[in-house]
C-alpha cells in the first residue's frame, strides 16, 4: 500500500448500475487503496427514495450533504437534512435516504469494516410521518 493515493470520485463507475434507476453511487474504497476508511458519493434524483435501507455490523458512518436536500431514515425516527448537514450513524441503526425537490448528493465516509463486508439490508419499512 503507498502512503497516500489520488482519486476522482466522479471518475468511479456507478455501483449501482441500473438497479435503482434513480440512484448512483461511486465507493472509492478499493480505489484509495484504504485498509480503514470507505469514502463513497451517492447522488439521488429530485422526490426519490431508495429502494432499501441497510445497517452495519461494525462499520460505524458518516454522511455529508453536499447538494439539495432531503431526508434520512435513521431506526424508527426520520429526520430532515440540509446542506452541509453532517450526520453520524452507528453501525446498528438502520438508515436509509430520500431526496427533496432538488435532488440529494452525499459523500458517506466509513471507518474499518471485516475484509468480507457488514453491510445489511433492512426489510422494515420507512416509520409512518404524523
Amino acid at each position: 500500500m503507498s502512503a497516500y493515493k489520488v482519486v476522482n470520485l466522479m471518475e468511479i463507475e456507478n455501483s449501482v448500475g441500473d438497479r435503482a434507476p434513480g440512484l448512483e453511487g461511486r465507493m472509492a474504497r478499493k480505489h484509495l487503496e484504504s485498509r480503514d476508511l470507505g469514502v463513497s458519493h451517492w447522488r439521488y434524483t429530485p422526490n426519490f427514495r431508495a429502494p432499501a435501507s441497510h445497517r452495519h455490523g461494525e462499520q460505524e458512518e458518516a454522511y455529508i450533504v453536499v447538494s439539495g436536500s432531503g431526508r434520512v431514515r435513521l431506526g424508527d425516527e426520520i429526520v430532515d437534512l440540509h446542506l452541509w448537514d453532517v450526520v453520524r450513524v452507528a453501525p446498528e441503526v438502520v438508515r436509509g435516504f430520500e431526496s427533496g425537490p432538488d435532488g440529494l448528493e452525499l459523500i458517506a465516509v466509513g471507518g474499518p469494516r471485516p475484509e468480507e463486508g457488514d453491510g445489511e439490508l433492512a426489510d422494515d419499512p420507512w416509520p409512518e410521518q404524523d
